[in-house]
């Protein structure tokens, strides 16, 4: 992935989640992340991208929302990438996000929360991501913290 802030490398757990890593890869083979935006930056806790393109405008999936395998036993934790959702579990699309510190509240637990999707981990550009993480932000709203300046997501590319 080549922002506007550097590069990141992502290691994807496809024998965890195999579906979440299909749909995503579906999404760069489609080249749907190519100039969208890391749209929301909150500070010490995520960055999400991959929804909306300059000036926010939202980026339509193209793709039926996925079936959530937040069970699969992989926790929340600094640089690992997660499938953004709304309220239902099984509504994950195009959007991901990018744990910044250890987030055991989005962590499944059975009986009690429904939890994201851990797919991957950072594997290399964790300064990068430190960067944006560190961008200056304002409230849009009480759970949307957006950047004041974009942030570009350039392209996102599969490597072997």
């Amino acid at each position: 992935m080549l922002t506007s802030s550097g590069e990141i490398v992502f290691e994807l757990y496809t024998p965890y989640a195999p579906i979440t890593v299909n749909n995503f890869l579906r999404y760069v083979a489609d080249g749907a992340y190519r100039n969208t935006l890391f749209s929301r930056v909150d500070r010490d806790f995520v960055i999400q991208g991959g929804g909306y393109t300059s000036g926010m405008v939202p980026v339509v999936p193209t793709y039926a929302p996925i079936v959530s395998e937040s069970n699969n036993g992989l926790a929340n934790l600094p640089g690992t990438l997660a499938m953004a959702r709304r309220s239902d579990p099984n509504s994950a699309t195009n959007q991901f996000f990018i744990n910044v510190r250890d987030n055991p509240s989005l962590d499944y637990l059975a009986g009690v929360r429904s939890g994201y999707t851990v797919f991957g981990r950072v594997i290399s550009g964790m300064s990068t991501v430190q960067a944006i993480n560190a961008v200056p932000t304002y409230y849009y709203s009480d759970v949307d913290i957006r950047p004041q300046q974009e942030v570009l997501i350039y392209w996102v590319q599969r490597l072997k």
